[in-house]
């Protein structure tokens, strides 16, 4: 088991970005170099079927150690790492958390007074950045817990279980991670992503998300001559931002409360652009939401010319609830293995999204099991190797509960 630890922190000295800016696919091409690696890996620790695709996604089989029936399942974990902060020259330091404030450098420290969580692992081992870039767990951690629970298996052949497969997939912090997700290639009967938090996570419903592109068109006069005539972008994006409900934020929200963020605004006099993210979990609020975005465009339209405020709205992916509840015994099974191995399932709705909420779509079942890691996307996030080890546990234990399922439909 704590090969997890070792292996994880290999991975993250592996630049592994991706690149929201990219026309590629995978958008980096140090995913396929870091997919080669894990291809290595897994025909070295004894795996089958082993490949990369030309898109990046590495696949995996470990075949069936039983003759008993049992539907063929999946474990699924994400390669690249979030734009949002550095991902390059990470390094990881593994202390014992002893209490109080983290010191990481001369100016980053993780502090209890800001993400109280830390003192849960007070006497443990954790490994954090060094200050300087993000660590990597999500989802590094995910992947070195799968490649370990696969090469713990394959090592002891008296654990029964059904036919196992494997995904690394690129991209998923841009949103892609599914695109080119071959789902009758993978031949699951359903699957987890290993992309959770803190120990015990176990999701199964997440954000129905949009993305809005607003842009308006100004008219740039000189400013000693402007009266009646200038129309300044930047003024009329500023309108439109005030118009929105400030308690409906991401600053302002949490648990099933959804939001408007703007992610980007740029402009000048002549054009203003500003990029907005839109997620509720319900459906209903969610099509609201999109609905009042459209209304202040068009008003804003009246006001100054429908042809200089112009919309372009788009759906990224919904709530996985829907795809799931049908077969719930899966996250029931993956609840009955955490308590089996000593840990205390936290059943909650990602404010997020993951590869597994457009796989349900996609046919294959995806709920989410925990990796570990906290404060992902910056130079505060940190995991603690005890939930590693758990989560490598959770999965065998899974494996194991699968062949006691017999044919499901």
């Amino acid at each position: 088991m704590e090969r997890v630890i070792d292996r994880f922190i290999r991975y993250t000295k592996i630049h592994t970005t991706s690149d929201p800016k990219s026309n590629t696919f995978p958008s980096t091409a140090r995913q396929h170099q870091f997919a080669d690696l894990l291809v290595t890996e897994l025909k070295e620790i004894g795996m089958h079927e082993v490949e990369k695709d030309k898109n990046g996604y590495v696949m995996a089989t470990l075949p069936a150690n039983t003759s008993e029936s049992c539907p063929t399942i999946g474990f699924v974990a994400h390669m690249d790492t979030s734009p949002d902060f550095s991902g390059e020259n990470v390094n990881p330091q593994i202390r014992k958390y002893k209490g109080g404030t983290i010191q990481l450098n001369d100016k980053v420290s993780i502090d209890p007074a800001q993400f109280p969580d830390i003192q849960n692992y007070i006497g443990q081992e954790i490994i954090t950045t060094d200050g300087n870039t993000l660590l990597g767990a999500d989802d590094k951690a995910g992947i070195a817990e799968i490649m370990t629970a696969m090469q713990y298996l394959i090592e002891h052949p008296e654990i029964r279980h059904g036919k196992i497969r494997v995904c690394f997939t690129p991209d998923e912090e841009i949103g892609k991670g599914a695109d080119h997700f071959d789902v009758e290639k993978f031949g699951a009967k359903f699957a987890y992503t290993l992309d959770g938090g803190e120990i015990g996570e176990l999701e199964y419903e997440n954000f129905n998300a949009a993305m809005a592109t607003i842009t308006i068109k100004g008219r740039s006069v000189h400013p000693g001559a402007a009266k009646n005539k200038m129309i300044n972008a930047i003024v009329v994006a500023n309108k439109l931002l005030g118009m929105l409900p400030a308690e409906q934020r991401p600053e302002h929200t949490e648990k099933y409360e959804g939001f408007f963020h703007c992610v980007s605004f740029n402009g000048s006099v002549e054009e203003a652009k500003m990029i907005f993210i839109i997620r509720d979990h319900d459906m209903q609020k969610f099509e609201h939401k999109k609905a009042l975005i459209k209304q202040l465009c068009q008003t804003l339209g009246l006001r100054y010319g429908a042809d200089r405020v112009i919309l372009d709205m788009k759906d990224q992916y919904y709530n996985m609830r829907e795809k799931v509840e049908p077969v719930k015994y899966i996250v029931d099974l993956a609840e009955e293995a955490m308590k089996e191995v000593g840990v205390t399932p936290i059943k909650r709705a990602i404010r997020g999204g993951t590869d597994g909420s457009r796989l349900s779509y996609m046919g294959l079942p995806c709920p989410n099991i925990f990796a570990g890691g906290h404060n992902f996307h910056g130079p505060y996030e940190y995991v603690p190797t005890k939930s590693m080890i758990k989560a490598v546990e959770v999965i065998i234990r899974i494996a194991e509960k699968v062949v006691t399922l017999g044919n499901v439909s």
